[in-house]
């Protein structure tokens, strides 16, 4: 696997975009013309491959969608950094930053990302736990006497 070192993101070689859900954070640079590198980086900075990171199919798929909606699969490489949550949000936080970082490369792709639901950020976030009680909506049991 090519590591990040070995090559150099800037502004003019790459589109960025920040994707969010749950509790977790994705910075995502897509790289016109660079389809063979999909590298993920997490907190403690080490890299890995997109597909073995998220391990599983589904997820890789669900990353994958804004390329096939928008008719640019293999056009372009991914770098994306991680922070915070579980693998599944982190998948989702990849495939928002991915849609928003194709409007950037090119606004015209707006309406078909637009009516997939591309753009719109998930906002539903884990509700906190009450105090006497056992967490967000479960209570200990009542006793009358």
């Amino acid at each position: 696997m090519q590591k990040l070192k070995d090559f150099k993101i800037t502004p003019d070689n790459s589109f960025y975009a920040t994707g969010k859900r749950k509790e977790s954070i994705a910075k995502v640079w897509i790289l016109p013309g660079m389809a063979d590198k999909q590298i993920v980086r997490t907190q403690n900075g080490k890299e890995y491959n997109l597909k073995d990171y998220v391990m599983r199919e589904t997820l890789y798929n669900r990353i994958m969608i804004p390329f096939k909606i928008t008719g640019t699969e293999g056009k372009f490489g991914i770098f994306a950094e991680v922070i915070g949550g579980g693998i599944s949000g982190q998948a989702e936080a990849i495939m928002y930053g991915i849609a928003k970082a194709l409007l950037a490369y090119n606004p015209d792709l707006r309406p078909k990302l637009k009516k997939a639901g591309l753009l719109t950020r998930d906002a539903r976030e884990k509700e906190r736990k009450k105090y006497d009680q056992m967490g967000a909506r479960a209570k200990y049991r009542w006793s009358k006497r």
